[in-house]
Protein backbone atom coordinates (compact mmCIF):
# COMPACT_ATOMS: atom_id res chain seq x y z
CA UNK A 1 0.00 0.00 0.00
CA UNK A 2 2.95 2.05 1.15
CA UNK A 3 4.63 1.45 -2.62
CA UNK A 4 1.72 2.17 -4.60
CA UNK A 5 0.98 5.82 -2.58
CA UNK A 6 4.70 6.58 -3.65
CA UNK A 7 4.31 5.46 -6.81
CA UNK A 8 1.30 7.84 -7.17
CA UNK A 9 3.07 10.94 -5.85
CA UNK A 10 6.08 9.83 -8.03
CA UNK A 11 3.68 10.03 -11.22
CA UNK A 12 2.14 12.89 -10.26
CA UNK A 13 5.03 15.03 -9.76
CA UNK A 14 6.47 13.74 -13.24
CA UNK A 15 3.40 14.73 -14.59
CA UNK A 16 3.58 18.15 -13.02
CA UNK A 17 7.21 18.43 -13.94
CA UNK A 18 6.17 17.55 -17.58
CA UNK A 19 3.16 20.05 -17.84
CA UNK A 20 5.52 23.15 -16.80
CA UNK A 21 7.96 22.28 -19.51
CA UNK A 22 5.50 21.95 -22.09
CA UNK A 23 3.57 25.08 -20.60
CA UNK A 24 7.49 27.10 -20.94
CA UNK A 25 7.97 25.51 -24.40
CA UNK A 26 7.98 28.28 -26.67
CA UNK A 27 5.58 27.80 -29.66
CA UNK A 28 5.13 29.30 -33.07
CA UNK A 29 2.39 32.34 -32.38
CA UNK A 30 2.61 35.81 -31.09
CA UNK A 31 0.43 37.69 -28.65
CA UNK A 32 -0.93 41.10 -30.25
CA UNK A 33 -2.03 43.61 -27.14
CA UNK A 34 -3.12 47.14 -26.53
CA UNK A 35 0.25 48.98 -27.56
CA UNK A 36 0.71 52.64 -26.29
CA UNK A 37 -1.52 55.77 -27.53
CA UNK A 38 0.35 59.16 -28.32
CA UNK A 39 -0.90 62.46 -28.15
CA UNK A 40 0.13 64.33 -32.00
CA UNK A 41 -0.70 67.87 -30.40
CA UNK A 42 1.34 66.91 -27.24
CA UNK A 43 5.12 65.96 -26.38
CA UNK A 44 6.88 62.60 -26.15
CA UNK A 45 10.20 62.38 -24.08
CA UNK A 46 10.35 66.09 -24.21
CA UNK A 47 10.28 66.99 -27.50
CA UNK A 48 6.66 68.01 -29.73
CA UNK A 49 5.62 64.90 -31.53
CA UNK A 50 4.76 67.27 -34.33
CA UNK A 51 7.14 70.61 -34.87
CA UNK A 52 6.52 73.56 -36.70
CA UNK A 53 8.62 76.98 -37.10
CA UNK A 54 8.77 79.97 -38.69
CA UNK A 55 4.92 80.04 -38.25
CA UNK A 56 3.06 80.27 -35.72
CA UNK A 57 1.03 77.88 -34.71
CA UNK A 58 -2.12 77.03 -32.23
CA UNK A 59 -3.46 74.89 -29.09
CA UNK A 60 -5.79 72.92 -28.31
CA UNK A 61 -7.68 71.84 -25.51
CA UNK A 62 -7.93 68.11 -26.56
CA UNK A 63 -6.10 65.54 -27.50
CA UNK A 64 -5.24 63.71 -31.01
CA UNK A 65 -4.37 60.37 -30.38
CA UNK A 66 -2.47 57.40 -32.55
CA UNK A 67 -3.13 53.85 -31.39
CA UNK A 68 -0.36 51.16 -31.97
CA UNK A 69 -0.62 47.72 -31.04
CA UNK A 70 1.98 45.00 -28.69
CA UNK A 71 3.49 42.44 -30.42
CA UNK A 72 4.74 39.64 -27.89
CA UNK A 73 7.22 38.27 -30.58
CA UNK A 74 8.65 35.09 -28.15
CA UNK A 75 5.44 33.18 -27.00
CA UNK A 76 5.15 30.21 -24.52
CA UNK A 77 2.09 27.90 -24.20
CA UNK A 78 1.16 29.53 -21.16
CA UNK A 79 1.35 33.07 -22.26
CA UNK A 80 -0.96 32.00 -25.61
CA UNK A 81 -3.23 30.44 -23.29
CA UNK A 82 -3.32 33.64 -21.27
CA UNK A 83 -3.99 35.42 -24.09
CA UNK A 84 -6.62 32.71 -25.78
CA UNK A 85 -8.55 33.52 -22.35
CA UNK A 86 -8.02 37.16 -22.57
CA UNK A 87 -10.51 39.90 -23.90
CA UNK A 88 -7.91 42.57 -24.85
CA UNK A 89 -5.22 40.08 -26.52
CA UNK A 90 -5.30 38.36 -29.69
CA UNK A 91 -2.67 34.67 -30.17
CA UNK A 92 -2.20 35.08 -34.00
CA UNK A 93 0.15 32.40 -36.35
CA UNK A 94 3.82 33.98 -36.34
CA UNK A 95 4.23 34.23 -39.42
CA UNK A 96 1.45 36.96 -40.11
CA UNK A 97 3.86 39.13 -38.10
CA UNK A 98 6.98 38.13 -39.28
CA UNK A 99 6.78 36.18 -42.31
CA UNK A 100 9.18 33.03 -43.34
CA UNK A 101 12.26 33.89 -44.36
CA UNK A 102 12.13 37.02 -42.87
CA UNK A 103 14.13 38.00 -39.44
CA UNK A 104 12.59 39.56 -36.81
CA UNK A 105 15.55 42.65 -37.02
CA UNK A 106 14.04 42.78 -41.03
CA UNK A 107 10.28 43.04 -39.88
CA UNK A 108 11.42 45.86 -37.50
CA UNK A 109 13.22 47.85 -40.36
CA UNK A 110 10.72 47.83 -42.52
CA UNK A 111 7.72 48.60 -40.42
CA UNK A 112 10.53 52.18 -38.83
CA UNK A 113 10.36 52.54 -43.03
CA UNK A 114 6.73 52.47 -44.01
CA UNK A 115 6.11 54.72 -40.50
CA UNK A 116 8.85 57.06 -42.05
CA UNK A 117 6.64 56.97 -45.33
CA UNK A 118 3.52 57.22 -43.44
CA UNK A 119 4.81 60.65 -41.68
CA UNK A 120 5.69 62.17 -45.46
CA UNK A 121 2.05 60.87 -46.36
CA UNK A 122 0.65 62.76 -43.49
CA UNK A 123 2.62 65.88 -44.20
CA UNK A 124 1.68 65.63 -48.36
CA UNK A 125 -2.37 65.30 -47.13
CA UNK A 126 -1.92 67.84 -44.50
CA UNK A 127 -0.68 70.55 -46.30
CA UNK A 128 -2.69 69.74 -49.41
CA UNK A 129 -5.88 70.30 -47.25
CA UNK A 130 -4.22 73.57 -46.07
CA UNK A 131 -3.67 75.43 -49.73
CA UNK A 132 -0.27 74.15 -50.15
CA UNK A 133 -0.34 72.00 -53.60
CA UNK A 134 1.86 69.71 -54.50
CA UNK A 135 4.06 70.39 -57.70
CA UNK A 136 5.33 66.96 -59.70
CA UNK A 137 8.33 68.53 -61.51
CA UNK A 138 9.90 66.88 -65.12
CA UNK A 139 13.52 65.79 -63.18
CA UNK A 140 14.95 63.70 -66.47
CA UNK A 141 13.89 63.73 -69.80
CA UNK A 142 15.19 60.17 -71.37
CA UNK A 143 16.73 60.73 -74.60
CA UNK A 144 14.77 59.54 -77.29
CA UNK A 145 11.73 58.82 -75.28
CA UNK A 146 8.36 59.42 -75.85
CA UNK A 147 8.56 63.26 -73.96
CA UNK A 148 11.91 63.83 -75.38
CA UNK A 149 12.24 67.00 -77.44
CA UNK A 150 8.57 67.82 -76.04
CA UNK A 151 9.00 68.40 -72.17
CA UNK A 152 12.35 69.98 -70.33
CA UNK A 153 13.61 69.66 -66.87
CA UNK A 154 11.96 72.14 -64.84
CA UNK A 155 8.80 71.47 -66.10
CA UNK A 156 5.55 70.95 -63.76
CA UNK A 157 3.20 68.78 -65.26
CA UNK A 158 -0.30 69.92 -64.17
CA UNK A 159 -2.84 67.85 -65.94
CA UNK A 160 -2.94 64.68 -67.92
CA UNK A 161 -5.99 65.11 -70.49
CA UNK A 162 -7.85 67.38 -68.61
CA UNK A 163 -7.18 65.47 -64.99
CA UNK A 164 -5.51 67.02 -62.65
CA UNK A 165 -1.69 65.74 -60.98
CA UNK A 166 -2.24 66.32 -57.70
CA UNK A 167 0.61 64.05 -57.06
CA UNK A 168 3.40 61.86 -58.69
CA UNK A 169 1.14 58.54 -58.03
CA UNK A 170 -1.67 60.17 -59.52
CA UNK A 171 0.35 61.50 -62.44
CA UNK A 172 1.64 57.53 -62.57
CA UNK A 173 -1.86 56.54 -62.12
CA UNK A 174 -3.50 58.75 -64.99
CA UNK A 175 -1.31 57.32 -67.65
CA UNK A 176 -1.00 53.77 -66.33
CA UNK A 177 -5.14 54.27 -66.91
CA UNK A 178 -4.88 54.15 -70.86
CA UNK A 179 -3.07 51.42 -73.17
CA UNK A 180 0.31 51.91 -74.28
CA UNK A 181 0.51 53.70 -77.51
CA UNK A 182 -2.12 56.37 -76.73
CA UNK A 183 -1.47 60.29 -77.73
CA UNK A 184 -1.72 61.75 -73.86
CA UNK A 185 -2.46 65.59 -73.69
CA UNK A 186 0.00 66.47 -71.15
CA UNK A 187 -0.25 70.06 -69.31
CA UNK A 188 2.69 71.92 -67.45
CA UNK A 189 4.27 74.97 -66.51
CA UNK A 190 7.02 76.33 -67.65
CA UNK A 191 8.38 79.53 -66.73
CA UNK A 192 5.42 80.40 -65.06
CA UNK A 193 3.40 80.14 -68.18
CA UNK A 194 0.95 77.52 -68.95
CA UNK A 195 0.86 75.10 -72.13
CA UNK A 196 -0.02 71.75 -73.33
CA UNK A 197 1.81 68.68 -75.47
CA UNK A 198 0.45 65.64 -77.19
CA UNK A 199 2.79 62.63 -75.75
CA UNK A 200 2.69 59.28 -76.72
CA UNK A 201 3.10 56.67 -74.22
CA UNK A 202 5.15 53.89 -74.90
CA UNK A 203 5.39 50.34 -73.54
CA UNK A 204 8.07 49.82 -71.03
CA UNK A 205 9.00 46.77 -68.39
CA UNK A 206 5.13 45.96 -69.40
CA UNK A 207 3.40 49.35 -68.80
CA UNK A 208 2.32 52.68 -70.27
CA UNK A 209 5.41 54.98 -69.69
CA UNK A 210 6.57 58.93 -71.05
CA UNK A 211 9.96 58.66 -70.68
CA UNK A 212 10.88 60.61 -67.86
CA UNK A 213 11.59 60.81 -64.07
CA UNK A 214 9.72 63.23 -61.65
CA UNK A 215 10.49 65.06 -58.19
CA UNK A 216 7.45 66.04 -56.00
CA UNK A 217 8.08 69.08 -54.07
CA UNK A 218 5.23 71.24 -51.93
CA UNK A 219 6.90 74.98 -51.31
CA UNK A 220 5.38 75.91 -48.03
CA UNK A 221 6.72 79.05 -46.28
CA UNK A 222 7.38 77.33 -42.82
CA UNK A 223 9.28 73.90 -41.52
CA UNK A 224 7.55 70.98 -40.52
CA UNK A 225 8.96 67.94 -39.57
CA UNK A 226 7.65 64.53 -36.92
CA UNK A 227 9.95 63.81 -33.90
CA UNK A 228 8.83 60.07 -32.61
CA UNK A 229 10.71 57.29 -32.82
CA UNK A 230 9.60 53.45 -31.15
CA UNK A 231 6.93 52.94 -33.24
CA UNK A 232 6.61 51.23 -36.33
CA UNK A 233 4.14 50.38 -38.97
CA UNK A 234 2.25 52.85 -41.52
CA UNK A 235 -0.76 53.35 -39.27
CA UNK A 236 -0.57 56.34 -37.82
CA UNK A 237 -0.44 58.68 -41.28
CA UNK A 238 -4.49 59.87 -40.25
CA UNK A 239 -3.52 61.20 -37.04
CA UNK A 240 -0.83 62.82 -37.73
CA UNK A 241 -2.53 64.65 -40.88
CA UNK A 242 -5.27 65.64 -38.32
CA UNK A 243 -2.28 66.65 -35.90
CA UNK A 244 -0.69 69.25 -38.57
CA UNK A 245 -3.80 70.48 -39.34
CA UNK A 246 -5.00 71.33 -35.85
CA UNK A 247 -1.46 73.04 -35.44
CA UNK A 248 -1.75 74.88 -38.45
CA UNK A 249 -5.49 76.22 -38.42
CA UNK A 250 -6.84 78.41 -35.54
CA UNK A 251 -9.90 76.13 -35.09
CA UNK A 252 -9.59 73.21 -32.36
CA UNK A 253 -10.44 70.07 -34.30
CA UNK A 254 -11.29 68.17 -30.85
CA UNK A 255 -13.48 70.11 -29.68
CA UNK A 256 -11.55 70.17 -26.12
CA UNK A 257 -12.27 65.90 -25.97
CA UNK A 258 -9.68 63.23 -26.44
CA UNK A 259 -10.16 61.60 -30.05
CA UNK A 260 -8.56 58.59 -31.01
CA UNK A 261 -7.89 56.88 -34.66
CA UNK A 262 -5.98 55.21 -36.70
CA UNK A 263 -5.65 54.55 -40.21
CA UNK A 264 -2.74 55.24 -43.35
CA UNK A 265 -3.13 57.73 -45.14
CA UNK A 266 -1.47 57.95 -48.80
CA UNK A 267 -0.84 61.59 -50.58
CA UNK A 268 -4.23 62.61 -51.88
CA UNK A 269 -5.80 62.06 -48.72
CA UNK A 270 -7.48 58.63 -49.09
CA UNK A 271 -7.31 56.72 -45.54
CA UNK A 272 -6.55 53.02 -45.96
CA UNK A 273 -6.99 50.09 -43.11
CA UNK A 274 -5.03 48.41 -40.45
CA UNK A 275 -4.35 45.76 -38.71
CA UNK A 276 -4.64 44.96 -34.87
CA UNK A 277 -8.50 47.43 -34.54
CA UNK A 278 -9.27 45.11 -31.29
CA UNK A 279 -6.19 45.62 -29.65
CA UNK A 280 -6.31 49.79 -30.55
CA UNK A 281 -9.18 50.36 -29.17
CA UNK A 282 -8.57 48.83 -25.63
CA UNK A 283 -5.79 51.00 -25.73
CA UNK A 284 -7.86 54.45 -26.73
CA UNK A 285 -10.38 53.60 -24.35
CA UNK A 286 -7.71 53.11 -21.95
CA UNK A 287 -6.24 56.16 -22.43
CA UNK A 288 -9.55 58.03 -22.02
CA UNK A 289 -10.26 58.46 -25.72
CA UNK A 290 -14.26 59.88 -25.91
CA UNK A 291 -14.56 58.72 -29.77
CA UNK A 292 -12.34 56.45 -32.25
CA UNK A 293 -11.83 57.40 -36.09
CA UNK A 294 -12.12 53.72 -37.60
CA UNK A 295 -10.68 54.00 -41.60
CA UNK A 296 -13.95 52.48 -43.70
CA UNK A 297 -12.70 48.85 -44.31
CA UNK A 298 -12.20 48.48 -40.70
CA UNK A 299 -15.38 48.93 -39.19
CA UNK A 300 -17.24 45.50 -39.42
CA UNK A 301 -14.55 44.60 -37.44
CA UNK A 302 -14.32 47.43 -35.33
CA UNK A 303 -17.95 46.71 -35.14
CA UNK A 304 -17.52 43.41 -33.63
CA UNK A 305 -14.97 44.32 -30.86
CA UNK A 306 -16.36 47.62 -29.46
CA UNK A 307 -15.45 49.23 -25.97
CA UNK A 308 -18.20 50.57 -23.84
CA UNK A 309 -18.95 53.93 -24.96
CA UNK A 310 -16.65 54.95 -27.06
CA UNK A 311 -18.35 55.89 -30.60
CA UNK A 312 -16.53 54.30 -33.94
CA UNK A 313 -16.54 57.16 -36.45
CA UNK A 314 -16.48 55.76 -40.03
CA UNK A 315 -13.97 57.81 -42.15
CA UNK A 316 -12.54 56.94 -45.62
CA UNK A 317 -10.08 60.30 -46.20
CA UNK A 318 -8.74 63.08 -44.90
CA UNK A 319 -11.68 65.41 -45.63
CA UNK A 320 -14.14 62.64 -43.93
CA UNK A 321 -12.10 62.60 -41.09
CA UNK A 322 -12.60 66.47 -40.61
CA UNK A 323 -15.82 67.09 -41.66
CA UNK A 324 -16.82 63.84 -38.92
CA UNK A 325 -14.84 66.43 -35.91
CA UNK A 326 -16.84 69.36 -37.31
CA UNK A 327 -20.12 67.71 -36.98
CA UNK A 328 -19.13 66.44 -33.44
CA UNK A 329 -17.86 69.74 -32.37
CA UNK A 330 -21.42 71.39 -33.66
CA UNK A 331 -23.17 69.09 -31.64
CA UNK A 332 -23.82 66.74 -34.25
CA UNK A 333 -24.20 63.21 -35.49
CA UNK A 334 -21.03 62.17 -38.10
CA UNK A 335 -21.57 59.13 -39.69
CA UNK A 336 -20.82 56.04 -37.46
CA UNK A 337 -19.67 52.28 -38.29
Amino acid sequence: MRRRGVTVLLGALLTALLSIGVLGAPIPYVVLGPGPTVNTLGTENGKEVIQISGRSTSTSAGQLRLTTVGVQPTVRLRSALAGWFSADEAVVPRELVYPPGETQQEVEKRNAEDFQASQTSAETAALRRLGYPVQVAVKTVVPGGPAAGVLKVGDVVSAVDGEPVTSAAKLTELIRAKPAGTVLKIGYTRGGAAASADVTSREQDGRPRIGIEIDQRQPHPFTLSIDLGDIGGPSAGLMFALGIIDKLEPADLTGGKIIAGTGTIDDEGRVGPIGGIAQKLVGAKEAGAKVFLVPADNCAEAVRNPQPDLPLLRVGSLDEALKALDTLRAGGQPTRC
